[in-house]
């Protein structure tokens, strides 16, 4: 063996290193106490600890009246701390913070009526304190177990439910069952429990189980943890050892191992991990004075559980998210915890803000060394940088942005990262008669004009940045504008002879001939103010600022459509929509109609139009004449008939045909006519 690795994250966790202190500490201000189970898993550390006075009692029965009795980082039922309390005993709370915060989920899932379900060892002291704290529940160890149960508890996946997991599971394993649950259950609240340091621990453990030609793990063989550390080497490596002590190492397996990589669970502690280590590095003769150079693994705990106190502050990584507060691994002895409200404040959801693994910035407000917590602030340290960025912008004019929250008398208050804004009425950029509870709720960009942290005042206008706003708009319209250029606008006013579109900054006119190919009576036939239209330059005039714009389609034009369709002589199915003296209108398509004189309705000679046709009525008609210029068409229902036979006429030689009649048709579509007079 030429390389002996040793993880870094070996050894105490700060669950076991806090709980383990606190013994300490017990034991030197009273001299014994005891222990409901077995501290930690690593009999080594159980018995120095029972040397030195500390018993341990499988059953709060077990307990004295005024004994010190400790809770192990486990953590256990609500009952049994009460039936401790009734035996007379001293409690101290040695739960890691980070069950503790498993026991405050599941209890509160249980008054919100949901189900718990737990994935962990079933006999494992941590699994059967949270069961403790909850309601109705499962525990699974794997999804092939929870496939193999769902057709049997088919009640309890019908009510909501809430899934969390043991702090030393694997990642790979609760992927696997939330996946399972996700794809069955609807109504599920995921809380990701595992503890930050034992992921920590199997992610360094899994990459240098893969570089390595043989591994060591140090543990307790029923510690969690441990097992399943040792399961992760075995995955990326077939050379592994799993041992509780030195003398249980067998150098042998080593000999013909280049490089050796050395790890250990949460409950063993620095000494054996060094004894280990020194041994293995004596057999392969690994120079003394490369490993002194080494931090032992207590100068490294001690390293990282670096001290934090009031008003510091700290990052950290976010481990737990639950429904009230968020913990956060700060390196510490102690664990961050923020509430949750400082996360969803104007409305904003938890889980779009703020999730597992994300890293977040703090002031510290409290620390408890008793319980292991320190209250943390992301809300103070925010506002003392927004108080920065808005001194800053106040003197350099730099835009800010922020939401409306109220209304008063004298304007309205935006809320810009937590601190409050005042914008004067005048400087909201609203029409005098407009009301101040049109912004309420609003995004707006603002510029500081005031600031007074003393009074803490600070005073903004969204007018000054709406119009430096309205001017670049319009400038930039001006500068690219050109005919046939397309834009959506809103339509600002209507008048009787059009409407004016604002295309951002600049209003445009709409002549009523341009809002629509059909008839209409006035513009408000078209368009209502507030209407969002997509319009086109038509005309515009730089120096007087005027813009003609157009609102109808022209691939719509009904005389285009027309044409494109229809030719002299075709025949065209058209509605009558008017009836007069010298002939009948008809609607060829909507927008275009066409005149069929009286002459050419039918082929025999009629009075009047009406005794023909009747408004509303469908008929077949040829075209006989197309004006491109003037868009008037002639049709011909007579065109298509076959001609009447004539009747036979008498013949009498100065009698004159007094029933002709010769019409005249004005461009308006008027009509006149005369009989042509006789002589007697």
């Amino acid at each position: 063996m030429r390389e002996l690795r040793v993880a870094e994250s070996a050894g105490f966790c700060f669950g076991v290193q806090r709980s383990v202190e606190m013994a300490e500490k017990l034991l030197n201000e009273h001299g014994a106490c005891a222990s409901l189970g077995e501290l930690i898993h690593n009999e080594d550390v159980v018995r120095s600890l029972e040397a030195r006075g500390m018993r341990v009692i499988a059953d709060p029965a077990e307990a004295k009246a005024g004994e010190q009795v400790l809770i192990r980082a486990h953590g256990v039922s609500p009952e049994r701390i009460e039936a401790l309390e009734a035996q007379g005993a001293v409690v101290t709370d040695a739960t890691c913070p980070k069950v503790k915060a498993i026991h405050k989920i599941v209890s509160r899932a249980s008054g919100e009526g949901r189900n718990v379900l737990i994935i962990g060892m079933k006999q494992h002291p941590e699994v059967e304190a949270i069961c403790g704290w909850c309601g109705e529940h499962l525990v699974v160890e794997n999804a092939a177990e929870l496939a193999e149960i769902w057709d049997k508890h088919t009640n309890f996946w019908e009510k909501p439910l809430r899934l969390v997991v043991q702090t030393t599971q694997t990642r790979s394993n609760f992927t696997e069952c939330c996946d399972f649950i996700k794809k069955r259950c609807t109504n599920v609240e995921i809380s990701d429990t595992i503890c930050l340091a034992t992921f920590t621990r199997q992610e360094e453990a899994a990459r240098l189980a893969a570089d390595c030609d043989a591994m060591v793990v140090i543990g307790g063989k029923h510690s969690a943890n441990s097992v399943h550390l040792a399961q992760i080497c075995e995955e990326h490596c077939d050379n592994v050892q799993f041992i509780e002590r030195t003398d249980e190492l067998d150098m042998s397996r080593l000999r013909h191992a280049d490089i050796v990589g050395l790890t250990a669970g949460a409950s063993t502690p620095a000494w054996i991990i060094k004894e280990v280590r020194n041994k293995m590095s004596d057999e392969i003769k690994i120079e003394e004075s490369a490993v002194e150079k080494e931090m032992t693994f207590d100068e490294m705990l001690e390293e990282t559980l670096k001290p934090i106190y009031n008003g510091d502050k700290v990052s950290g990584t976010v481990v737990a998210i639950t429904g009230t507060e968020i913990s956060v691994d700060l390196g510490a002895k102690q664990t961050g915890v923020i509430p949750t409200e400082e996360f969803t404040e104007g409305g904003a959801k938890l889980e779009d803000v703020v999730k597992v693994g994300d890293t977040v910035e703090a002031v510290v407000v409290r620390v408890n060394d008793v319980e292991g917590v320190a209250t943390l602030s992301k809300k103070r340290l925010d506002a003392a940088k927004v108080w920065a960025d808005v001194e800053a912008a106040a003197e350099d004019g730099t835009v800010l942005e922020g939401v409306v929250t109220e209304e008063n008398k004298g304007g309205v208050v935006v809320s810009v990262k937590g601190v409050r804004v005042f914008v004067p009425a005048s400087q909201t950029d609203l029409p005098r008669e407009a009301a101040m509870s049109e912004l309420l709720k609003k995004t707006v960009r603002l510029k500081i004009t005031e600031v007074n942290k003393a009074r803490k005042r600070v005073v903004g206008s969204i007018r000054r940045v709406a119009q430096a706003e309205r001017r670049e708009r319009t400038e930039a319209i001006w500068n690219e504008i050109e005919i046939g250029k397309k834009y959506h606008g809103v339509v600002k006013s209507l008048t009787s002879y059009g409407a004016f579109v604002d295309i951002g900054g600049i209003d445009g006119m709409v002549h009523v001939s341009e809002l629509s190919w059909g008839r209409i009576h006035q513009p408000s036939d078209v368009l209502s103010v507030g209407d969002e239209v997509d319009v086109y330059v038509i005309n515009f005039d730089k120096e007087k600022r005027k813009i003609s714009l157009g609102y109808k389609d022209p691939e719509a034009n009904p005389w285009k459509m027309f044409t494109d369709k229809y030719g002299v002589g075709d025949v065209a199915s058209v509605k009558i929509v008017k009836l007069m003296p010298f002939g009948a209108f008809a609607e060829v398509l909507p927008g275009v109609d066409g005149l069929i004189h009286i002459s050419q309705i039918a082929n025999r000679r009629i009075g009047k139009p009406e005794d023909v046709l009747t408004v509303g009525d469908v008929v077949d008609a040829k075209v006989t004449a197309i004006d491109d210029e003037k868009h008037k068409i002639s049709l011909s229902i007579r065109a298509l008939g076959e001609p009447a036979p004539v009747a036979p006429v008498e013949e009498e030689e100065d009698e004159p045909a007094d029933d002709a009649l010769v019409y005249e048709v004005s461009e308006s579509g008027e009509a006149s006519g005369v009989a042509p007079e006789v002589e007697e």
